[in-house]
């Protein structure tokens, strides 16, 4: 029965945190959807260590760098509480519940999300710590690499794991990068006011825009390879919302209503 609690307790934060993957996440199978839920929670967490509003830099590099060593032990869930206990008075509680999250994940696909965890931690804790510097596009693809096109390729191992499903692995890193360029299209004012520009040396919307819908294209070829089953189902409807939350920024607007979320969501499915 504990099991049960853990997975409703993650929906209700699902549901707090991310209006786009709730729905997609909520509607997996039994299995599929605790391994996916529990890695976009700990995603999540992690995520929020880095865009903290007020957590000196050093620290979120400190935090991160624990958080990497952690997943990586033996003792994934006793290291990770012990790391951020001191901290409860500052960070959300999707961070401080990063060892519930953990748990939650099925014990034969846990290597491979905590993995990726571990990797991503490190690589926030490197952007931290340079200040997210992004001067080219060779230095944008490695930052949405490192926060979202590892997630294609983490995702890519669970659908692997659930049914055999196959699936490109490049084309997967774009399907994580696409969706990740949208978010700094839509976030680009909060972005600058807190002194972090994610478009490269010359870049303006126009050429964001341009990068987005190119990894948008290749994630639409990674979803016809996943030919049918609860991977495609999944991946369509984070990536229908991307596609029209570029073409709204592109007219000039900058976020979907719920009403039109809830258009194109009953559309898909």
């Amino acid at each position: 029965m504990e099991g049960v609690v853990t997975l409703n307790a993650a929906m209700k934060m699902l549901k707090k945190t991310s209006r786009t993957f709730f729905i997609p996440i909520n509607r997996l199978k039994a299995g599929l959807k605790e391994a996916v839920s529990s890695a976009y929670l700990c995603m999540r967490a992690i995520d929020e260590i880095e865009d903290h509003e007020t957590l000196p830099d050093d620290l979120k590099v400190e935090l991160l760098l624990a958080i990497h060593e952690a997943f990586q032990s033996e003792d994934v869930i006793g290291k990770t509480q012990q790391v951020l206990a001191p901290h409860s008075e500052v960070l959300p509680e999707v961070t401080m519940q990063l060892h519930d999250w953990a748990l939650l994940c099925p014990p034969t696909v846990a290597p491979v999300v905590y993995r990726y965890i571990s990797k991503m931690s490190k690589q926030m804790a490197d952007w931290v710590h340079t200040s997210w510097n992004i001067d080219t596009e060779d230095d944008l693809d490695r930052y949405t690499y490192s926060v979202a096109g590892m997630v294609g390729e983490m995702l890519s191992e669970i659908w692997l794991w659930f049914d055999g499903t196959k699936s490109d692995f490049a084309k997967a890193v774009a399907f994580g990068r696409g969706l990740q360029a949208v978010n700094i299209l839509r976030n680009r004012k909060e972005d600058l006011e807190r002194g972090v520009d994610f478009f490269p040396n010359g870049w303006g919307s126009e050429e964001m825009i341009k990068y987005t819908r190119r990894n948008l294209k290749l994630a639409d070829a990674y979803i016809v390879d996943l030919k049918g089953g609860p991977a495609l189902e999944f991946c369509k409807i984070p990536l229908t919302l991307a596609h029209a939350t570029v073409n709204l920024i592109a007219a000039g607007g900058n976020k979907l209503t719920r009403d039109t979320v809830m258009k194109l969501v009953n559309n898909i499915t």
